[in-house]
């Protein structure tokens, strides 16, 4: 055989093996790309992106940086580092949209369904970096733990009751329920309206769901000691108590008044 009958098959072979060789090496990236274009993080991403130019790109802008009114005021603020923990508490408790800008947000119906509340906040995620939703289960925390968590960082705008109160300049923290636990701890790492924000450096997970099984008690607590009326603190309580023990007391003396024999009149 010569030389160049051995130097033809080589190539002959060659030409076999190569495209078979780059198909072996090229499948797996060719597969991981196509399983990146087909992501559905991005289809959900885009369904968000359409809802939020129609319902939120006039106040917080296009690009999610926000929007300055005519005046200076801020009509909408930036949602770069609000994330999806911002965004779940403001949508799942229907407190944006808001009709005006000047409107203080209050729990509402949710304007979106949960299908659209999770592509927003996966949009909105995308814009910036923002504290992620957080996982929590509350079903094994420790509610007296809980308690005196939220004595120390939420029983000062919210009432030991978690009724709500006042805070300044015509704003006030709202009451804490009805709110479910990722609500709850969604608030708690987003820190929303004028409300400090609590990230896992000041309260751990374990904290988070020792909390948020408080605040969910103070939702529904047990009364053994009679009527809640409302739970609205013991000065208003006491007031109640006195207001219906002197109306009881006067209808006794006038009832009294009729019976004796000063109070009757002559036939």
């Amino acid at each position: 055989m010569t030389r160049r009958s051995v130097a033809r098959r080589r190539s002959h072979l060659v030409a076999l093996v190569s495209p078979l060789l780059v198909t072996v090496v090229l499948t797996p990236w060719l597969r991981t790309a196509q399983a990146a274009d087909d992501d559905p993080g991005d289809e959900l991403r885009e369904r968000g992106r359409e809802l939020y130019v129609t319902g939120c790109s006039s106040c917080h802008g296009s690009d999610g940086s926000g929007v300055e009114a005519p005046d200076g005021s801020v009509r909408g603020p930036s949602l770069r580092r609000s994330g999806e923990a911002a965004a779940y508490y403001y949508l799942s408790t229907g407190r944006m949209p808001l009709a005006s800008s000047e409107d203080q947000p209050r729990r509402k119906r949710p304007a979106y369904s949960r299908d659209e509340i999770d592509a927003l906040v996966a949009y909105v995620a995308s814009l910036g970096r923002g504290p992620v939703l957080p996982s929590v289960d509350p079903s094994d925390a420790d509610l007296a733990e809980g308690g005196v968590l939220y004595r120390a960082n939420c029983q000062a705008c919210h009432s030991a009751s978690g009724s709500g109160g006042a805070l300044g300049y015509g704003r006030a923290a709202p009451r804490l329920g009805p709110a479910d636990p990722v609500e709850i701890a969604a608030a708690v790492r987003s820190g929303p309206g004028q409300m400090p924000v609590f990230g896992p450096d000041t309260l751990s997970n374990r904290q988070l769901a020792d909390l948020v099984r408080y605040v969910e008690h103070l939702d529904d607590p047990a009364d053994p000691g009679g009527l809640a009326i409302g739970r609205t603190g013991p000065v208003p309580e006491g007031f109640v108590a006195w207001l219906i023990g002197m109306v009881a007391l006067l209808v006794l003396v006038a009832w009294i008044g009729t019976r004796s024999p000063a109070g009757r009149r002559e036939p």
